[in-house]
């Protein structure tokens, strides 16, 4: 992942407990029971337990699991929106667990932006006035406010609608502007906290595309709640899952599928296409045999009949793709006294980059009766992925836990 390293968000032992004896939960055994024994010991209900996280600056990070595991309780307790009743949430290297209404205000208008599942617009405001609202909030002049709505309005692809007002969007529209309106500040974090389980299927498999397409321009930091594991899979660079308040699992799309920790995280994971979540590099091999375009026809044509091949690909000398050859090219090269295999090559070869799902590489194997050369992002050779492998991919067993 070409992320930054430097942690953007820290979250250190969170805890929130709800209810007039919290105090009893943190000073006795109650600490490690059951939210339904803390319930009925003390009529406190636990809503975060000992919360632990860290994320890095452009990272898309997924808070995902079932209604009561805790996760929008904790993207509300990140801004303060839902008090921690203990640990730490440094935002930036500051604990804004420690932040006076002042620093708070300005956390919340300046440092983050947040969209939530009802689009919360001003029925009377234009969709202009409506992304606008929160820069008129912080104080910034008309011309300004106006010119960076606008171009979180194109942004978003609603270019030609900003003098509508909300009810005449459809509801992925309306999301949209909600959107729009969060990008507008320009916030270092944007909180998503299940944005599209109110639309359509439809719509919202759109919206999911066009956040992966705006995510690679803007590159925010971006904490995102769903219950959905497939939108998990697809959006985010690492998952965590929750269970009654606490983190169980925590990794990356394909760490979460191939070695689920425990019972509960495999029944979510089964009925996920490994398709949507394994990528070229996973399953990528390294060739029995490369040439190189410096070598003459009569030692490529030795090499493949040792090596049993009946094709091999051709590299340059920093080893970036030129080609591949098969006998019928060598034998031609030979015949008219070549003296280099790059006289003649086919060069109509199917790639793909090491981070290529493959899923994508269906259409790629049907197109070519070739292998696929998977190059990193200079083009230089990684290794290929013959059809086979593809399907080898695909026919996996259950997943062993991890902890077995």
């Amino acid at each position: 992942m070409d992320k930054s390293q430097d942690a953007c968000l820290e979250v250190s032992k969170v805890w929130k407990v709800f209810g007039s004896n919290s105090g009893r939960v943190f000073s006795s055994d109650l600490r490690h029971a059951s939210k339904e024994k803390i319930l009925e010991t003390t009529g406190c209900v636990l809503g975060l337990r000992d919360i632990s996280f860290r994320v890095s600056r452009g990272e898309f990070f997924v808070l995902m699991g079932l209604s009561g595991s805790g996760k929008s309780t904790l993207i509300r307790c990140l801004i303060r929106l839902i008090e921690p009743t203990a640990g730490e949430i440094l935002i930036e290297g500051e604990n804004v667990c420690k932040y006076d209404n002042h620093s708070l205000l300005d956390l919340r208008r300046n440092v983050t932006g947040m969209v939530f599942q009802h689009f919360g617009l001003l029925p009377h405001y234009t969709v202009l006035e409506n992304v606008a609202y929160g820069l008129k909030v912080r104080g910034a002049p008309k011309e300004d406010r106006y010119g960076r709505a606008q171009e979180a309005i194109e942004t978003v692809g609603l270019k030609g609608w900003e003098n509508y007002l909300p009810a005449a969007l459809s509801g992925g529209m309306q999301q949209r502007v909600g959107l729009a309106r969060a990008l507008a500040t320009n916030p270092k974090i944007l909180l998503m906290d299940e944005p599209f389980s109110g639309l359509d299927p439809l719509i919202r498999r759109e919206m999911q595309d066009e956040l992966v397409e705006l995510q690679d321009k803007v590159q925010k930091t971006i904490i995102f709640v769903t219950h959905d594991l497939h939108e998990a899979l697809k959006l985010g660079d690492r998952i965590a899952i929750m269970r009654d308040g606490e983190i169980i699992q925590e990794g990356t799309p394909e760490e979460v599928i191939t070695a689920p920790v425990d019972s509960y995280v495999q029944d979510f994971v089964q009925d996920a296409s490994p398709a949507k979540v394994l990528t070229a590099a996973s399953i990528m091999e390294e060739p029995d045999l490369l040439l190189y375009e410096w070598q003459g026809p009569k030692v490529a044509k030795t090499l493949l009949k040792r090596s049993r091949q009946e094709h091999a690909f051709v590299l340059s000398k920093e080893r970036r793709l030129v080609g591949l050859v098969n006998d019928e090219i060598l034998e031609s090269l030979e015949q008219r006294g070549a003296g280099h295999l790059g006289e003649a090559l086919i060069t109509d070869v199917a790639r793909c980059t090491s981070e290529t799902l493959v899923e994508e590489l269906f259409p790629l194997a049907t197109s070519s009766k070739y292998p696929i050369a998977v190059l990193d992002l200079k083009g230089r050779f990684l290794g290929d992925i013959r059809n086979r492998t593809i399907i080898n991919s695909m026919i996996q067993e259950a997943p062993e836990l991890a902890d077995e």
